[in-house]
């Protein structure tokens, strides 16, 4: 059997209790993303200023929603939304009975990564006894395409300076959301002027580091644009691509 279970990710349902109540309609107002069109999509909870707080991927779940987030802040992230519930009528809770699936090979059964194509294809599905972990393949995939995430990665990092604008991370185009303020801002001045960095560990500034994988051979600089050269740079950078 081939290993495609992400044993590093988990799945949090957001379930409504009451027939009137709409999931994607609560987190609209929280996420960097619109939910309520084209699910799956990558979106992010920021700090009110505009720091990265949890990224997770959401999908479509009928009328509940699931958030594709990082195993070991799953509990973390539920809480901190179940602070914005007040007194809507919104199940929140990590589900162990469903798996987030990852192949680097486009093909049927699941869809592309909404950050970029190559990132391969991704789904969930119900916990089997049989899973195979594919952990290690995935980070190695990722950093190879110079796609950082997670608390370690990106964590209080200014959300347009993980490259969230050009990892499909971000609407400018829909309401209010936790963060916004700063993100818009930002966007409007175009004065992103650090952003992570995916480089070699031999070429890694220690003082501009974030997080290294010296078993990967890799490390995430958070740097000043003005200091890289251009072709340092991911050739996805400064574009958007649809999957």
């Amino acid at each position: 059997m081939t290993a495609t279970r992400l044993f590093d990710r988990a799945v949090i349902r957001l379930s409504p209790t009451d027939d009137g109540e709409d999931v994607a309609a609560f987190l609209q107002g929280l996420l960097t993303n619109d939910v309520t069109g084209k699910l799956p999509a990558y979106s992010a909870l920021l700090s009110a200023q505009g720091k990265t707080m949890f990224d997770c991927i959401v999908w479509p779940g009928g009328k509940d929603v699931l958030l594709d987030c990082e195993a070991a802040h799953a509990e973390e992230f539920a809480t901190r939304l179940s602070l914005y519930r007040l007194r809507r009528k919104i199940d929140i809770a990590v589900d162990d009975g469903v798996g987030v699936h990852w192949q680097a090979e486009l093909g049927d059964g699941g869809a592309p990564d909404p950050r970029l194509a190559a990132l391969g294809q991704r789904w969930l599905a119900p916990v089997a006894e049989e899973d195979e972990a594919a952990d290690a393949a995935w980070t190695k995939h990722r950093l190879s395409l110079g796609v950082p995430e997670g608390r370690a990665e990106l964590g209080d990092i200014l959300w347009l300076e993980t490259n969230a604008a050009e990892l499909n991370g971000v609407s400018f185009e829909k309401g209010c959301y936790i963060g916004q303020e700063n993100t818009a801002r930002m966007n409007w001045r175009q004065k992103v002027n650090r952003r992570l960095l995916v480089r070699p560990l031999d070429k890694s500034d220690e003082k501009r580091r974030k997080h290294a994988w010296p078993e990967l051979g890799y490390a995430i600089d958070h740097v000043r644009v003005a200091d890289v050269a251009t072709d340092a740079w991911p050739d996805w950078v400064g574009r958007a691509e649809a999957p």
